[in-house]
């Protein structure tokens, strides 16, 4: 069985990086072929402010929004999250997809390619890591770190990656399958 990777763009501002950078890393995630890796933009779901009126983990979704997200989300064996630092955090696009749904990202691994200034985003994905184990999901310690993204674009708005980008994320995407094996009885186990 192929694990589901999902590529995640978490900027949802106009004008936003991320869908470049997530192209990208999508790309190299499917040619190493460890995963089956889809790219997934949270702008497609347009997702409010958390407006569901039960707790996510009963499920009992009434938006439609939340239930296309719910679908998506359960796809995947595991994810990575390309996320922007906005005043040394995530974006609360973020934050606010974590909290549509909870037993969905149960016993899963993720990774992280940040990207912003001097600091490439680290704190930001720092930050996104303790969020995710509330969700029972096991953040990667490797990761990928952009700096200054946008003088790495070409005319067309494609990311140039330097060898050091692509070095980090087939080392990322090697544990992510590690852990996404390892941690595939926990998952089964919850559908039984």
């Amino acid at each position: 069985m192929t694990l589901k990777l999902h590529t995640i763009i978490c900027s949802t501002r106009p004008g936003r990086v991320g869908p470049s950078v997530a192209t990208w890393f999508n790309g190299i995630a499917n040619a190493e072929g460890l995963f089956d890796s889809s790219l997934v933009d949270l702008m497609d779901f347009r997702l409010p402010i958390y407006d569901e009126p039960n707790h996510p983990r009963m499920q009992k979704y009434q938006h439609d929004h939340t239930k296309a997200w719910s679908k998506s989300v359960s796809k995947a064996d595991a994810y990575v999250f390309v996320l922007p630092e906005y005043n040394y955090c995530p974006p609360s696009s973020f934050t606010n997809a974590l909290d549509y749904v909870y037993n969905e990202w149960n016993y899963k691994p993720c990774g992280f390619v940040s990207y912003g200034g001097v600091s490439g985003g680290l704190r930001s994905a720092q930050l996104a890591k303790q969020l995710v184990t509330a969700l029972k999901m096991m953040p990667m310690m490797e990761g990928v770190m952009v700096q200054m993204p946008w003088n790495l674009l070409d005319d067309n708005k494609a990311f140039l990656p330097n060898e050091h980008h692509e070095a980090s994320g087939k080392a990322m995407l090697r544990e992510l399958e590690k852990w996404a094996k390892a941690l595939r009885t926990m998952r089964q186990d919850l559908s039984s």
